[in-house]
């Protein structure tokens, strides 16, 4: 298996097109930004009305302003090696993060200000993680496995939920309860993972790929609970 400091041999990573195109389509860590789309639609399949408007509008929110915006910030923030290298520069990136984060917002604003004002605590918390965790403010206070678990697994599923009821439950705080943990499961297999890609050591390659297989069924399996509550609630 080749491993590249800039991690172009991921298994998420289209082996065509041009550099820069593959080196985008990296960054955004489409996985695992899918296991967040899919938390907030299974946040919002629990509702008992449900808004297929809002189902689409929660799952852009959160593809602008986590898949895009904080992975471009992601690639910016912090002392340590970013995995993409230096394909694009600083002021790339912050063109791409706030050029999400205007629509991303921009919808989240009207659905706060017509239908669901209790999702504005959701975009203030989002927002401050995009920024506190991705860019390692307060030198990397919440730059952690139990914040990123908090904002990218519990969250999202309470936005999903919110956004159709714009109220609280016990079963949607126990979900995201769930998800949180799955997230956590998730982002602590995904470090010694990026560390033995970093190392290039062939006696690691077993580990790396057992590795790899971990994350690659925890994203598909989030995929798959998604997409099955979405059949659960359609109707054709």
């Amino acid at each position: 298996m080749e491993s590249l400091p800039d991690r172009r041999s991921e298994w998420f990573v289209p082996r065509f097109g041009p550099l820069r195109f593959r080196i985008f389509i990296g960054l955004l860590f489409l996985p695992y930004t899918g296991m967040v789309l899919s938390y907030t639609v299974i946040g919002a399949m629990l509702a008992e009305n449900l808004f297929w408007d809002r189902v689409l509008a929660i799952v852009m929110i959160y593809f602008l302003g986590l898949g895009v915006a904080a992975h471009a910030l992601d690639a910016i923030g912090g002392e340590a090696a970013k995995p993409w290298g230096k394909h694009f520069s600083k002021r790339e990136l912050w063109f791409l993060a706030v050029s999400a984060l205007i629509p991303a917002y921009g919808l989240g604003i009207y659905y706060i200000l017509y239908w669901t004002p209790l999702l504005l605590a959701i975009a203030l918390l989002e927002g401050f993680f995009l920024f506190a965790y991705n860019l390692e403010w307060f030198n990397g206070r919440f730059h952690t496995d139990g914040w990123f678990a908090f904002s990218w697994g519990v969250l999202p599923v309470l936005a999903g939920y919110i956004i159709q009821t714009n109220t609280l439950s016990i079963p949607s705080l126990t979900v995201a309860g769930a998800m949180g943990l799955v997230s956590l499961v998730e982002i602590n297999a995904s470090r010694p993972y990026k560390e033995i890609k970093r190392s290039r050591q062939e006696a690691d390659l077993h580990h790396l790929r057992r590795y790899e297989m971990i994350l690659k069924g925890i994203s598909m399996a989030i995929l798959l609970l998604g997409a099955g509550m979405v059949l659960s609630r359609w109707k054709m």
